[in-house]
């Protein structure tokens, strides 16, 4: 039975407001008394930015932060850990002893985030964390609600796949809050569906080849098969499981969503290879956090959680977001 839907024509899901309990949302947080001189604001000083990495998706964070610190006149200074949890705590060191105005972190690893949190609070500079959010009291995140992005993920994919079929899950790295929520988001979904059962959930790091590769694994051990939905927590796993099952002959029997709406993911769906994405605004989280840190060096009052929306996307409207990841 061929899958795949074509000239599909999505109708707007509606999907109940976001529940921000954990991120603090009705509480805000200003920086500590001995934080740097409003003027940094004016161009004077400098924000330290500490990356886990720079994959596509979050080279485009960057291109966001780039972009509004040119507008704001104040000067980046950017590293990545090359995911070393160690590496980044380093590095945020690094920061508080060049004296910086703020500190914005995408942290490695959101359960060891609280020692960054700690020194820079101790130091009296602003920290903000950005796209992953250890819910850490009194430091703004600017990012989004991703148990939205995997329920409404796998809400479509279940609605393709009519109510019915296994589904295998791709996991981004179980350290961060995304993954955990992305994935429990596609959980709760398919607990709904009676027809539906997730008959296996692994590790793939956010990485195209190791997507891949563990797609191919569940194909050769017979896992993976005809009428199956691969619910991936983001886009680049989810190219890598359209990879192995294109060279297995099975992707047009097999669903596969993502997270991010990455220009990649966009020329697989407009191939008809995609089902589903969800649009991230990588821009909007990268300039959302360069201005969080610059409203702390100013004293102002920062929300704890400052929400950049998901948007499902499907081939219905998938034209609305070419170029915007």
């Amino acid at each position: 039975m061929n899958l795949k839907i074509t000239g599909q024509v999505a109708g707007l899901m509606v999907v109940g407001a976001l529940v921000l309990s954990a991120c603090g949302g009705s509480t805000a947080t200003t920086a500590p008394a001995s934080a740097a001189p409003a003027s940094a604001a004016a161009g004077g000083g400098t924000i330290g930015v500490a990356f886990p990495n720079s994959d596509t998706f979050l080279a485009r964070v960057q291109d966001g932060m780039k972009a509004e610190a040119a507008v704001k006149g104040v000067t980046l200074n950017i590293t990545e850990a090359k995911d070393d949890t160690a590496t980044q705590l380093s590095q945020v060191e690094n920061f508080i002893s060049q004296k910086v105005a703020a500190i914005v972190v995408v942290p490695v690893d959101t359960s060891a985030a609280q020692p960054m949190a700690d020194a820079a609070k101790k130091a009296g500079i602003p920290l903000v964390f950005v796209n992953r959010n250890p819910s850490i009291a009194g430091v703004p995140y600017v990012g989004s609600d991703s148990l939205y992005a995997g329920t409404v993920e796998m809400q479509e994919l279940a609605k393709l796949a009519g109510g019915k079929g296994d589904v295998v899950i791709l996991q981004g790295q179980v350290s961060n809050e995304a993954a955990v929520l992305r994935t429990k988001g596609c959980n709760d979904v398919v607990a709904k569906n009676p027809g539906m059962k997730v008959v296996a959930t692994q590790e793939g790091t956010w990485q195209r080849d190791k997507g891949q590769s563990i797609t191919e694994n569940w194909i050769q051990s017979g896992l993976l098969k005809e009428g199956m939905v691969v619910c991936a927590n983001n886009d680049e796993m989810a190219l890598g499981a359209i990879n192995a099952l294109k060279a297995a002959s099975l992707l047009d029997k097999v669903l596969v969503g993502g997270v991010d709406a990455t220009s990649e993911a966009l020329a697989a769906m407009t191939a008809g290879d995609l089902e589903v994405t969800v649009f991230q605004d990588a821009k909007g989280q990268g300039k959302g956090g360069v201005d969080a840190a610059l409203d702390l060096i100013a004293g102002k009052a920062v929300p704890d959680y400052v929400d950049i929306p998901y948007q499902l996307v499907t081939p219905a409207n998938m034209k609305d977001f070419m170029g915007a990841n």
